[in-house]
């Protein structure tokens, strides 16, 4: 494992902020601070204590294994790219704040941001999963008189889990993708070269940047595939073991079919994130496993050891995001008259929210008991 100990060539640049420094937070953080680029990671009193203690660690499945020291370790270079706190008016002077926080946490950290004071020409962008956050941010930022910030959705492809001692493992592939233009606003020339050099200060940091016209899209399209995340969590295997089945791959594939359906009918068009076709998921995942692990192979890396990160709430006894994911179909079939063409999306949130009040983890259901309880043939 190596110590990052890379000049802070980029010091001159952008600084970012982190709102929300649990998984994916640190994650985006700690490559950030190993490439010279100042960042403020805003999180809890325990996680900074495990930080001091300990740095911040992050491996991912291509073998990649490196520590940034704590700030307060005053020998290592890129310690001093970065700062962890506790207090957000430490976000104040940042010209990129990336939002991760829970999506259910979204108003009050757009208030936050409101109260402290942002410099005019910050860029905001929600790295958070759901399609709605962007607009709940640039709205609340409009209520509290703080319209100056430019806010803009961003995508996150990446399945992280937290380990001990401050260690961030991701498990999957992907490019982060963010908005071409602010949320209500045209992205005009200066508004484009800044998103330009935001790209290319995430992709100089390992993490692979990219803007899109139509993010709600690709929300949409994420979501899709999302979706998985309380089969997941309901089956409490890994997501490769768990994808190695048919029998689970069956029952995402029907609630990806039903809520391609709904979709359709509420005028909603899913785009690809990257590689993932929403439109084809149903048919590659309904494949025999041989043939199953040739088409998705190229699609998508998996080790064997990710996890939803529904599953890592429900394992810590936290609340999961499931109204913000498979939620988010149940509440676009009763908004256009359609309730009854969600039933799988329905069961499903019940489930996950049963599994929450239980409070024991993952209930660790099979296919055959998953699919029973789903009504899936």
């Amino acid at each position: 494992m190596n110590e990052a100990n890379h000049d802070a060539k980029d010091s001159a640049g952008l600084s970012f902020g982190i709102f929300g420094a649990g998984s994916i937070g640190c994650y985006l953080g700690a490559n950030l601070a190993a490439a010279g680029v100042p960042v403020v990671l805003l999180g809890r009193a325990a996680l900074g204590e495990e930080i001091r203690e300990h740095g911040l660690r992050v491996t991912d499945l291509t073998g990649r294994d490196f520590r940034v020291a704590s700030p307060d370790s005053p020998d290592e270079v890129a310690a001093k790219a970065f700062r962890y706190s506790t207090d957000p008016a430490d976000l104040k002077n940042c010209d990129v704040i990336l939002i991760t926080t829970k999506s259910s946490d979204t108003e009050e950290a757009a208030r936050t941001l409101a109260d402290i004071g942002l410099k005019d020409e910050a860029i905001v962008i929600s790295f958070q999963n759901g399609v709605g956050n962007a607009r709940i941010v640039r709205e609340t930022l409009n209520t509290k008189g703080a319209g100056a910030p430019r806010v803009l959705a961003g995508m996150v492809p990446y399945n992280v889990v937290r380990n001990p001692q401050a260690h961030f493992h991701c498990g999957t592939t992907g490019k982060l993708m963010f908005a071409d233009a602010p949320v209500g606003q045209a992205a005009d020339e200066a508004c484009a070269r800044r998103l330009a050099e935001i790209a290319k200060t995430l992709s100089k940091a390992g993490l692979a940047a990219e803007t899109h016209p139509d993010l709600q899209g690709v929300l949409w399209g994420k979501l899709i595939f999302n979706l998985n995340n309380a089969v997941n969590a309901l089956a409490g295997v890994p997501l490769r073991e768990e994808l190695s089945q048919r029998a689970y791959r069956k029952i995402v594939a029907a609630s990806i079919r039903e809520a391609l359906s709904v979709m359709k009918a509420a005028g909603v068009r899913p785009r690809a994130a990257g590689r993932m076709i929403p439109g084809i998921a149903p048919v590659i995942l309904g494949l025999p496993d041989f043939l199953f692990f040739r088409v998705a192979a190229p699609m998508v890396k998996i080790d064997p050891e990710a996890r939803s990160s529904m599953w890592e709430d429900l394992n810590r006894g936290r609340k999961t995001e499931i109204d913000f994911i498979t939620g988010e179909i149940v509440r676009l079939a009763e908004e256009h008259g359609i309730p009854q063409r969600a039933p799988i999306a329905r069961a499903t949130v019940a489930l996950i929210k049963a599994a929450e009040a239980a409070g024991q983890g993952s209930p660790g259901l099979s296919a055959a008991d998953l699919a029973r309880a789903l009504k899936i043939d």
